[in-house]
């Protein structure tokens, strides 16, 4: 099953949440990216259904190794695209907004490219 965009908003989302408080929950995730709850409960359980995630009968979301895996990636190309925007100028909102857009198409290739010139500049 290949993820959509919004899936893997979705699965970054909850590790960053996973991050800061020990549980996440649907609505955790509602109020975070501003969705509704029927939207957010839509996508929990396509999600459930793909085993990107568990969910506990307390309705507590977990990462399964495959979410985790493309939470990980997710998450590693938002953290080093805003990052190289921000470095050559770019507002940091703008920047931030722009990597969330960029890190759902560009091709490994590019971004391992990427991190190879940055690692370099450094």
């Amino acid at each position: 099953m290949h993820l959509q965009e919004s899936g893997e908003m979705y699965l970054e989302t909850i590790l960053i949440l996973s991050r800061r408080n020990q549980f996440v929950r649907s609505i955790d995730i509602s109020e975070h990216m501003g969705f509704s709850k029927p939207s957010v409960s839509r996508a929990v359980g396509i999600l459930k259904t793909g085993g990107y995630i568990s969910v506990d009968g307390g309705g507590h979301i977990t990462l399964t190794e495959s979410g985790r895996e493309i939470a990980e990636k997710i998450y590693e190309r938002h953290t080093v695209l805003s990052e190289m925007l921000k470095k050559i100028g770019v507002s940091a909102e703008t920047a931030a907004a722009d990597a969330c857009k960029i890190e759902h198409v560009i091709s490994s290739e590019t971004f391992d490219a990427i991190k190879r010139h940055i690692k370099v500049k450094r």
